[in-house]
Order: structure tokens, then sequence, then C-alpha cells
């Protein structure tokens, strides 16, 4: 067993969302590839997509807007996580215009 957290991602099969599930998990697993205990996909219906750090609700489709997108996500994450760690260029902002 370890102490490192566990992420959770409920999606909802319903809507076909395992592949965006599937997306923040492999993001966060990049990234976070030494911090992180598990990145658990959880399946589940009625549109739900929830992204949870050890329990604790970090991410709710309906009530945050829509979906994350990495950025915005993996910088939650770390805030809970491991707060002072410096995530490079996503802190940094993009060069695209």
């Amino acid at each position: 067993m370890t102490d490192k957290p566990r992420i959770t991602i409920l999606y909802c099969t319903q809507c076909n969302w395992l592949l965006r599930a599937g997306w923040m998990a492999q993001e966060l697993l990049q990234t976070f590839s030494d911090s992180l205990g598990e990145v658990a996909l959880i399946p589940g219906t009625g549109g739900n997509f929830e992204i949870r750090v050890d329990g604790e609700l970090l991410w709710e489709r309906k009530r945050d807007g829509g979906f994350p997108g990495p950025k915005e996500l993996k910088q939650r994450v770390r805030d809970v996580i491991d707060p002072d760690r410096d995530l490079g260029h996503t802190d940094r902002g993009s060069l695209e215009s």
C-alpha cells in the first residue's frame, strides 16, 4: 500500500466519455508519475464527470461548467498534492496566439 494520492475519474459511459477520462488520466500520470499512487477510471451514468483526489472533489462537470483542460487540471491537482511544485510551461502559459 502506498501513501501517495489516489485520483479517481468518474465518467459517463452513456455519454461516451471514456476517451476523455483516459486522456485526463494519461496527462496526470505523465506529469505526476512519481507523486501519484493511482489514477482510477470509474464508469458511471447520468452525465457524470468528476475528478477526485483522495475523495476530495476537484472537478465536477456541471458545477465547474464543462470539462477541464489539461493545464487547469494539472494546476488543480498540483495545488492539492504539491503546492510548491513548478509545472514548467504549464504554469507560464502558452506561446500560441
